[in-house]
């Protein structure tokens, strides 16, 4: 089967280090979803509006290919020693570099240069991530209230405090880093508070160290 995109992903960001896991509904966090030429019509997504989120499935188009995907991966999550099987984490590296994300649909904006294109939160990709296929979440068969998280469960992640240790300049996303930066880029495994970590976003390189629950901006460049 020779899979081909039919949209690409555009959103601030520009590395894998720094993007939100499993980003959370009602987040400033967004992205565009600009469709290919082929697909770039009303058509295609007539009725889209009528849904409150979709799914995407999409390419781990930055994680370098291999004739021998391994079967165990080391999840941050648990602490990076651990291992487990491939198929009981959504580690991007897979037999099949395919991802699925469920994100809320914000809108759906209309231009003369790019057709119909999805604003949606919630997406945990990179910018200029492929998307192979979107379809309509159903809540009524896609939502599990008696659910079970396995190892996810018993290492349940909290919000950091954040300081600001250099000014602001204008015309920086504040907000949006302040969202990034509460959840914890680093790895699960890395707990070193001498340490300076730094990340992209939309244009700005943000450097940071964290202390005690408390992550600490200590340089901020456009």
């Amino acid at each position: 089967m020779n899979l081909h995109p039919i949209a690409f992903a555009r959103n601030g960001f520009t590395d894998k280090f720094g993007i939100p896991r499993q980003v959370r509904d009602h987040t400033l966090l967004r992205t565009r979803i600009v469709f290919c030429p082929p697909y770039r019509s009303d058509d295609a997504v007539r009725g889209i509006e009528g849904f409150s989120h979709l799914w995407l499935i999409w390419g781990f188009h930055a994680v370098p290919p291999t004739d021998h995907p391994s079967l165990t991966v080391r999840p941050p999550r648990l602490g990076g020693n651990t291992r487990v099987g491939v198929f009981a984490t959504r580690s991007p590296f897979r037999p099949n570099p395919l991802g699925l994300t469920s994100v809320r649909l914000v809108a759906v904006e209309h231009s003369a240069d790019e057709g119909p294109v999805l604003v949606v939160e919630g997406a945990d990709m990179l910018d200029g991530t492929p998307i192979y296929d979107i379809k309509p979440y159903l809540g009524y068969c896609d939502a599990h209230a008696d659910s079970r998280d396995g190892f996810v469960d018993s290492t349940p992640r909290r919000l950091l405090a954040v300081e600001w240790l250099v000014p602001v300049p204008q015309g920086c996303p504040m907000q949006e880093l302040q969202e990034i930066l509460e959840q914890d880029p680093r790895p699960a495994y890395h707990n070193d508070p001498e340490r300076t970590y730094g990340i992209d976003y939309a244009g700005w390189n943000i450097r940071f160290r964290v202390t005690d629950g408390t992550l600490q901006v200590t340089d901020l460049r456009n």
